[in-house]
């Protein structure tokens, strides 16, 4: 079982995540995030999850201040540009892998990230080991 660990759990891209993982056979959820929702179970606000079948009964949302995700084998980040690149360099510390669904890890050049995001990149040293996850584009380094 692959252990994952989701930061921003309750938006749109968090919450289509969450149900792919919810029927996948090798993923096992330890913690998903949630500001707002820290403390509420994951069935309750999606009730889709509350069968027998699903691993993620029990699984509930915690503040993303309080988590620990470096005991997961992949974190994914469906949360806004700049939150994936603030936790990057502790994570790939720890061994993590991190999926990043939004935009911190897509351009390679520091200066033209900073330039279309208009926020300075936290950790461009890790840009050069960062593949942005189009197969189409770049199978071999994914």
């Amino acid at each position: 079982m692959i252990k994952v660990g989701i930061v921003g759990g309750t938006g749109y891209t968090g919450v289509e995540l969450l149900r792919l993982l919810a029927s996948h056979p090798e993923a096992d959820v330890r913690a998903i995030t949630s500001r707002k929702d820290a403390g509420t179970k994951v069935a309750a606000m999606f009730p889709s999850l509350r069968g027998p079948a699903t691993r993620m009964r029990d699984l509930v949302f915690s503040d993303p201040a309080q988590t620990k995700l470096d005991g997961c084998d992949v974190v994914f980040f469906a949360t806004p540009h700049g939150v994936a690149m603030a936790q990057a360099r502790e994570l790939v510390a720890a061994g993590v892998r991190m999926i990043d669904l939004a935009a911190d890890f897509r351009i390679k050049d520091a200066a033209a990230f900073e330039k279309w995001y208009r926020i300075p990149h936290a950790c461009p040293e890790l840009l050069a080991e960062s593949a942005y996850g189009l197969t189409e584009l770049n199978r071999d380094a994914i």
